[in-house]
Formats: structure tokens, sequence, C-alpha cells
């Protein structure tokens, strides 16, 4: 069979949804590559820092990894801005809704509103409120979320800070985004924190 037979999902029968399911398999197994390729896409991505895309998303990494953070945030930490490109206004939906199969919620839940958090550095140079994140206070993850943004993705702008390539995160890639999607001892184990 090298294609299903039906034009309906409705019509598609128990032979149709098994090599489908064997495709679907090979091709969420290839995922950490399709990842590393858009990742490798944020070199040509929004202009006007001093480093680009990817290099912030490496740096942001790094920093995470060097603070002895766990797989999870390593991986939220290096594809946070991975919506950039397709979802300018809200590029941190994006890439949490990417992540958030695979990893703890408190990674899934930083990564989408880290954009908010950010706003402490910035949004009063532009003409908004920088504790809009208040507004999560109650939340669990609040701490997590702002120690995400202080220690490792507002300080990564830094074209002279010993970044790791690329390269380097493959490993830990492949190991969250290789793992079962939805895996509910992965996504709220008891009793896991940065």
């Amino acid at each position: 069979m090298k294609t299903v037979s039906f034009t309906r999902m409705e019509d598609g029968t128990a032979e149709d949804y098994a090599f489908l399911d064997k495709h679907e398999r090979e091709f969420a197994h290839d995922l950490p590559n399709r990842i590393m390729a858009r990742l490798e896409g944020l070199r040509d991505s929004l202009a006007g820092y001093k480093i680009d895309r990817l290099e912030h998303s490496l740096q942001t990494a790094t920093r995470a990894e060097r603070d002895g953070a766990d797989a999870d945030w390593i991986v939220a930490a290096l594809i946070h801005d991975l919506g950039d490109d397709l979802a300018p206004y809200n590029h941190d939906s994006l890439a949490a809704a990417i992540i958030k199969p695979y990893v703890r919620e408190e990674c899934s839940w930083t990564v989408q509103h880290h954009g908010i958090f950010q706003y402490k550095y910035y949004a009063d140079k532009i003409g908004l409120n920088p504790e809009e994140r208040q507004k999560y206070k109650d939340s669990p993850h609040f701490d997590v979320a702002e120690k995400f943004c202080r220690d490792w993705d507002q300080t990564s702008f830094d074209p002279d800070y010993d970044t790791l390539p690329l390269e380097h995160f493959r490993p830990v890639l492949e190991e969250v985004f290789r793992r079962p999607a939805w895996d509910e001892a992965v996504i709220h184990p008891p009793g896991k924190r940065t």
C-alpha cells in the first residue's frame, strides 16, 4: 500500500489507519530533526538585536544548562522563541504548543507566558505595564517563569557570551521529543520543580 484507499476519513478501513499510524510514528520520531532545522532558520529571523534569534535561543539554553537545569528546561529555553517567524504577536503560545505534549506543565506554561514576564525588563520604555505578569501571581508556575526570564532569557543578547553550538543540544532535543506524547508521568510528575 502506497496511500490510503479513502478520500473521506469516514470511509477509511482498519488497514488504512494502521498504515497511517506507521507513517505518523516515523514522522513523529523525526521531530527533533525538524526542530533543529527550524532553529537554524532563526538565523534569518527578526533583525535589530546584537545577535540573531538562533544565537539568542542557544544562549538562553546554554545559560539554563550551565545553571543546572534539567532536559525539560533546557529544551524550553532552546525553543522558547521558535514561533517568532510565524507568530510574531503570540510566538510564546506557538512555542508552548510545540513542547506541551513532551515536558512538565511548568515548562510549557512558562514558555507560553514568557512574553508577558519579559515586560518587567522593558515595558516601561514602550508605554506598557512592566508588572503585567502580576495577573498570574497566583499561578504555581509564577516563580519559575520569573526565574526563566530573569536568569536565562532577558540576559541572552550578548555577542561575547560563550554560547554552546546548536549541535550540542541535539541529544536533549531527541530525549525530550522522542518521549511518548502526553505522558502524565512526564507532564504532571509529583513534586518535580526547577
